[in-house]
């Protein structure tokens, strides 16, 4: 119960964008492009979206909105804890009227921890999609005035799951170039440098 516990409290870090997030569709081309060799580049999109001094800043402001949140339900999982080691060694020498109540008390505490864990989980996701879509928008102008200044005929999202890139040649890749161009376009600076941390235990599906 313990590690569900533990999972129940990740509350999200980093870009925790997964599958969700979903990169706006390329609009319709008002006229064909005179015939000729193709020029094809690939990017990372998410990478894009993330890395862009707005998007860092953004997703850091997030995370610090659940702070407090992520501070109660530590709290919550502390106090299901001690009272759990609390039965165990005490147990024994309960009434078994006390011993029922106090894991009454026990069970409906984790399932206060697990209803608010879900419920901060879910907002989380919904505010952080919502960021990405708006703020990915904007990234997709920018690459695609980038990648029609620059002559290409084509840019394939090596960010997908299913992208059907097995190479490209590190030329080819306008992820950074694409940063650059919307960092300056949108003039926010750049964050400041975190120190560094001990990488946090990451648990599949669960936000931290």
């Amino acid at each position: 119960m313990k590690r569900s516990l533990a999972l129940a409290l990740t509350l999200a870090s980093g870009f925790a964008l997964n599958a969700a997030a979903q990169v706006p569709a390329a609009p319709t081309a008002a006229a064909a492009p005179a015939a000729g060799p193709a020029k094809i580049a690939v990017v990372a999109f998410q990478v894009a979206v993330a890395q862009t001094n707005e998007g860092q800043r953004s997703f850091a402001d997030l995370q610090k909105k659940y702070d407090p949140k992520r501070q109660q339900l530590k709290v919550l999982s502390d106090e299901v804890d001690s009272l759990t080691k609390q039965l165990q060694t005490q147990g024994d020498k309960l009434s078994e009227a006390e011993r029922a109540s106090r894991a009454k008390t026990i069970d409906d505490k984790k399932k206060q921890l697990q209803r608010e864990a879900e419920d901060a989980q879910n907002d989380m996701q919904q505010e952080m999609q919502e960021l990405y879509n708006t703020l990915a928008s904007k990234v997709y102008d920018v690459l695609a005035t980038y990648s029609q200044q620059h002559g290409y005929t084509l840019v394939l999202d090596v960010a997908q799951q299913q992208t059907p890139v097995l190479y490209a040649s590190e030329s080819t890749n306008i992820t950074k170039a694409v940063i650059d161009a919307y960092n300056v376009k949108s003039g926010v600076p750049a964050p400041p440098a975190q120190p560094a941390a001990a990488p946090a235990p990451k648990a599949p599906g669960a936000i931290k």
